[in-house]
């Protein structure tokens, strides 16, 4: 079989991949060891960054509907059990009343998306219908991957196929977004760095068809979404999207024990019943490469962070995105070299910036959970006090892990060889989002005069140069763009509002919403801009690779 982008594993990084590039027109093969999804939590919040990219997939609307209804409450509380009051409560705003937010907000500084809780066993069929419908792709589940061997024209691929023979698959490129324990990374021989086997959990996922509709329980607290618990190993339960299931992480030993805790966290006799429980690793790790040649890497095939954040599988998601039009841009013929190669640059820093946030956030767990004094049960002075201190510390500590709009939205490409790269810059802060058009940052969600989204107007194929002040006249822009057989739309929104969040007259936009150039005025060596940011280096460069075919 012979296509041009061959992707093994289908998680939700592999997943969007395959349908980034399906909705492109780019023929793939998707390489599935599982016959069907496993019904596993490994994750339950696709961020609001995640969410903006699934909108330009068109994708957004099908997965809340999917997902954990809109009115239920996002709030995360320390406590006891949930039939004792909870020692602090750190409230959030919900799916409806975030986008209230966002409708009223004029400033940048919101998504346009906001966050989604929905768990991984309910968005990878989603995904995997999505993917299956489109005729560039080709699934082939119960399929295991065996080796590569890399060509001067592409890539040849070995698998055991679902019938038992074995198969070889020829493309162009291949990447891997086979998890953590990634093949296709072992075989490339890159390592992974950094901090491995930090601590061992269980999870246990459990069904109780009561226990969101009884809360709050007596005293216990209301209804949200994590409840951490204080006192005992550590230990928190997470709300699933179907309100119905719940998982546990606690550093037990065995399934018996597991199951005793949630029975401690839910305080009362209700039915339920266990559906799965195993053991897991944190770990901080970054792969020393993110491919090699015609190969490339993605999600925790390169990153592996503890999951407190809720980082991973977003980050993955974005190096998808970023890959994907990539490859698109090279196969159709206009991408430089440069523009592949500018994947590892990019998603690799950020990569490091996660490693580092996702650190950050377990150190503020980790920092009070140490405060939790022996006597925080007691119903004493001694006991009261106990919990009272415990609240001003995770007041400042839990926050750490809740509150990440900074690395959500505000990443920004450093040093990339496809944007302007300006000396200087904002501060790359995980905790606060200050919105810019610095390049290489994500263009700011901005409502237009209709009460549209600009970023629906800017299509994910092409590049778009945003005018506005108006009177610029881009056509040397144009002009390079279509030498080099690159994609450019013009879109001129002669707007106030606008000019003073977006800080130039002109901003010029890749297909992914970062911005690649920003200015007053058009540059006079247009065609090296042009050609620098679809991967060509120079227009010079850019003429020698064209005149030779």
């Amino acid at each position: 079989m012979e296509t041009q982008v061959i992707i093994v594993g289908a998680g939700p990084v592999g997943l969007t991949l395959a349908i980034d590039l399906g909705k492109r027109g780019i023929a793939c093969v998707l390489v599935e060891q599982k016959a069907e999804p496993q019904f596993l939590p490994k994750m339950e919040r696709c961020n609001a960054r995640t969410m903006e990219i699934f909108r330009r997939l068109d994708l957004a609307e099908c997965i809340r509907a999917a997902g954990m209804p809109e009115d239920v409450p996002m709030d995360i509380q320390i406590i006891r059990s949930m039939t004792e009051p909870a020692i602090l409560r750190l409230p959030y705003p919900s799916v409806a009343e975030a986008r209230a937010l966002t409708h009223e907000s004029h400033d940048g500084s919101l998504p346009l998306e906001p966050y989604q809780l929905i768990s991984q066993y309910t968005l990878e069929p989603l995904l995997l219908e999505v993917a299956e419908q489109l005729p560039a792709v080709t699934v082939m589940r119960g399929t295991t991957f065996l080796e590569f061997t890399e060509q001067d024209d592409g890539v040849l691929v070995a698998v055991n196929a679902a019938d038992g023979a074995r198969r070889t698959l020829k493309a162009a490129y291949l990447v891997g977004c086979d998890g953590g324990g990634s093949q296709v990374r072992k075989q490339l021989g890159i390592r992974l760095e950094g901090e491995g086997d930090i601590a061992r959990l269980r999870q246990g996922l459990f069904y109780c068809e009561q226990l969101y509709e009884r809360l709050p329980i007596g005293d216990g607290p209301s209804r949200g979404r994590h409840y951490l618990v204080a006192g005992g190993p550590p230990t928190f339960m997470i709300m699933q999207d179907s309100t119905r299931h719940w998982t546990v992480h606690s550093a037990v030993e065995s399934d018996d024990e597991m199951r005793r805790m949630f029975e401690r966290i839910i305080g009362v006799a209700l039915p339920y019943e266990m559906l799965y429980c195993a053991e897991w690793r944190q770990n901080l790790l970054l792969a020393e490469r993110y491919g090699k040649g015609r190969v490339f890497l993605a999600g925790d095939a390169v990153h592996l962070v503890i999951p407190t954040g809720g980082l991973g599988m977003n980050t993955g998601v974005g190096d998808a995105t970023d890959l994907a039009w990539k490859l698109a841009a090279t196969l159709q013929g206009w991408g430089g070299p440069m523009l592949l190669a500018s994947y590892e640059t990019e998603r690799r820093q950020i990569g490091e910036r996660v490693v580092g946030a996702s650190r950050y956030a377990s150190l503020g767990y980790r920092a009070w959970l140490a405060e939790v004094r022996p006597e925080i049960g007691d119903d004493t002075p001694a006991g009261e006090t106990a919990r009272a201190h415990l609240a001003v510390v995770a007041n400042v500590e839990q926050r750490k892990s809740n509150e990440m709009i900074g690395a959500e939205l505000g990443y920004r490409y450093v040093d990339s060889p496809i944007i302007d790269n300006v000396p200087g810059g904002p501060q790359h802060d995980l905790r606060a989002y200050l919105p810019t058009t610095w390049p290489g940052a994500r263009l700011p969600h901005m409502w237009l005069t209709n009460a549209s989204a600009i970023q629906d107007r800017l299509r994910s194929e092409r590049y778009t140069l945003i005018d506005v002040a108006s009177g610029h006249d881009a056509s040397p822009l144009l002009a390079a763009f279509e030498m080099l057989g690159a994609p450019l739309d013009v879109l001129v929104l002669a707007d106030s509002r606008l000019r003073t969040v977006y800080e130039r007259d002109l901003i010029l936009v890749r297909p992914d919403m970062h911005i690649a150039w920003r200015g007053d005025r058009l540059p006079r060596a247009v065609d090296d801009l042009a050609a620098k940011v679809t991967g060509h280096g120079n227009a010079n460069r850019a003429l020698s690779l064209i005149s030779s075919g």
